[in-house]
């Protein structure tokens, strides 16, 4: 009973029938088989990280009712990186549902520069900060040449690894990670390891797979700034 519940789960999920009879029934090492099984957990890895790991973040600062510690120009990259793909989909006329979910992670990011500036007594400031950086935003997508555009596509992984830097540097002159959550970097760690394995596949040992690697490094040096801190805060 349990092996069919396992087999169930691995077929309807991770792989096909196949290759469960090559992996687990025969014993065999089959490459192609385990290249898509591994494709299939990076993929499952990469949608955690883009649609869900601002979520607990946002929630943790909902609960703790404040945003200590966390970076206003490291979430202001980080809310232009995932605006780069909306704008070049916006700007090349692709479908609305080729891109619709982006604004599902682009409104979380937005709640939470909105939350730190407000915790921070500049509520005013924020909303006109969140205003004047979409009507930028919606200007490039309508107006921006596209060789503009195209730049800002290609700068996307470039801010998300400078919205980490930024963060880290942050935690090290706090010396404390404040109310960073450490579900959501973990899921961000998690879903740059995705990246890496797709990245590599696709086109080698190329730069973007470099910056991809980068980003996996600098998500796990925040990952143990979190882990660190907690055990700091348990010692003190």
């Amino acid at each position: 009973m349990a092996a069919s519940l396992v087999k169930n789960f691995l077929v309807g999920n991770l792989m096909p029938e196949k290759c469960y009879e090559q992996i687990f029934l025969t014993g065999n090492v089959h490459v192609p088989c385990l290249k898509f099984v591994l494709n299939r957990i990076a993929g499952f890895w990469i949608i955690l990280d883009t649609f869900l790991a601002q979520i607990p973040q946002l929630l943790k600062i909902l609960w703790r009712g404040s945003a200590e510690g966390l970076s206003v120009a490291s979430v202001l990259l980080q809310l232009y990186a995932i605006s780069c793909p909306v704008v070049y989909a916006v700007a090349n006329n692709f479908p609305f549902f080729a891109w619709a979910e982006r604004l599902f992670t682009l409104s979380q990011t937005a709640a939470i520069l909105f939350l730190i500036m407000h915790h921070r007594g500049e509520t005013i400031k924020g909303l006109l900060l969140l205003l004047v950086f979409g009507g930028v935003m919606h200007l490039l997508a309508r107006c921006a040449a596209p060789a503009v555009v195209s730049m800002m596509q290609a700068s996307t992984l470039a801010a998300v690894n400078g919205s980490k830097f930024l963060q880290t540097i942050t935690n090290h002159q706090n010396g404390h990670t404040g109310q960073l959550s450490t579900l959501s970097v973990f899921m961000t760690w998690t879903g740059s390891l995705g990246f890496i394995v797709v990245s590599l596949q696709e086109s080698g040992g190329s730069f973007s797979s470099l910056l991809h690697i980068l980003s996996s490094c600098l998500s796990f040096i925040l990952l143990l700034q979190v882990c660190c801190s907690k055990n700091k805060t348990k010692t003190d």
